[in-house]
């Protein structure tokens, strides 16, 4: 578990005793777990991993305090020590939990009281798994492009459509969906509905096998009947919600590539200590220790902008959209750096299929592309430049 100390300035009081404890929790609970080996393997352990971060209370922090969860005020920065925590010992740990915050995020924020009442607690016990079901086959950075269409039918919404590339998609028990209300207006018509898995209608259209073990597949809705109630805010205020849940996350993304980066760095390190070339230790070597160096420096400025980015969104600050940006954008692409210099240095062992930094480099690539992709991210940084 990385330590706090280089970024004590953009933490409370309470995060030390959080870091404590998720260390203890991820020691004992998630670091034991023996990465899964392919695609059933990873559904059945991301239901272990979601009873376990229930039952220790951890699951809790994906909802907010007011909806029945444990996050605070300084919910975020909690939500990243979280992130890089699990994803240090466990990438598909680490998307268990994430995927909890980002399907609850619309629910949250736009959800009628008695639907939040009926599913928040559940969420924030780990007892219900969600899903965040935006990405269509001809619609992932353009989602003005979505056609899956939700039409009202007296007191009922009907959906019709796709969705794939869908975390936890067949494994979700209730999903949070993004529709056009109105084909005309673009992005501008799309409205977001809560969709229990067990809706008739709705059905898993399939598993999409993902190099690192990953729930990930495709579903189908036909002529899936919602109640009125389902709606999740505005009739055509489903491009906002989704954005203001993506950017409020996008800084723990950022948390979890610098987890796994973390780890790169300490299997590296391990690794250049004690293997010997040339009748030295290879941490003698300049070159090595070069390598070394620059991942280092990489990650811990990674580190400091994502934790930047976090304080901005728990304290109210007004660029949340722009430091988010950047931290994603900075976090993930440093993040493959290091992983991929940690293959280096360890050589064949790091291609080795049961070697953890072979793990890492399998599942780091994906952050470079989910909840927007590091050239969208380029692009908002270079609009919200300040002058």
């Amino acid at each position: 578990m990385p330590d706090t100390t280089s970024i004590q300035p953009f933490l409370d009081a309470e995060h030390a005793a959080i870091a404590e404890q998720l260390d203890a929790f991820v020691r004992d609970q998630v670091a034991p777990l023996t990465p899964p080996h392919d695609d059933a393997a990873a559904r059945a352990q991301a239901r272990e991993v979601l009873a376990r971060l229930g039952n220790a209370g951890w699951a809790a922090y994906a909802v907010p305090a007011a909806a029945g969860g444990a996050a605070r005020a300084a919910g975020l920065r909690t939500c990243c020590l979280i992130r890089e925590g699990l994803a240090y010992a466990s990438p598909l740990a680490d998307a268990v939990f994430a995927l909890q915050a980002l399907g609850t995020g619309p629910l949250v924020e736009g959800g009628g009281e008695p639907v939040r009442e009926d599913w928040l607690p559940r969420i924030a016990r780990g007892e219900v798994m969600t899903a965040f079901a935006m990405t269509e086959p001809d619609a992932g950075s353009d989602v003005g492009a979505i056609t899956t269409q939700a039409v009202l039918d007296g007191e009922e919404w009907v959906l019709n459509g796709r969705k794939w590339f869908i975390s936890n998609a067949g494994l979700a028990d209730v999903y949070t969906v993004f529709a056009s209300t109105d084909p005309d207006a673009g992005a501008r018509g799309l409205s977001c509905f809560l969709v229990p898995a067990a809706t008739a209608g709705l059905e898993f259209a399939g598993a999409q096998v993902m190099s690192a073990p990953h729930p990930l597949g495709e579903i189908a809705l036909d002529d899936c009947r919602l109640p009125a109630s389902h709606l999740l805010g505005a009739v055509g205020g489903g491009f906002k919600l989704g954005m203001r849940t993506l950017d409020r996350l996008r800084a723990t993304v950022a948390a979890a590539a610098c987890g796994m980066a973390a780890r790169a760095l300490a299997e590296a390190r391990a690794h250049a200590a004690e293997r010997r070339q040339f009748g030295k230790p290879l941490a003698e070597f300049q070159l090595v220790q070069a390598h070394l160096a620059d991942m280092a420096t990489e990650l811990e400025s990674a580190r400091l902008l994502t934790y930047r980015a976090a304080w901005e969104v728990d304290t109210g600050g007004p660029e949340v959209t722009y430091r988010s940006a950047m931290a994603k954008l900075q976090a993930t692409e440093s993040a493959q750096r290091i992983v991929d210099g940690a293959v280096q240095i360890l050589g064949g062992r790091g291609v080795l299929a049961d070697h953890p930094v072979d793990h890492l480099y399998r599942a780091v690539r994906a952050l470079r592309i989910y909840e927007g992709a590091s050239d969208i991210q380029r692009l908002v940084i270079a609009r919200r430049m300040p002058n």
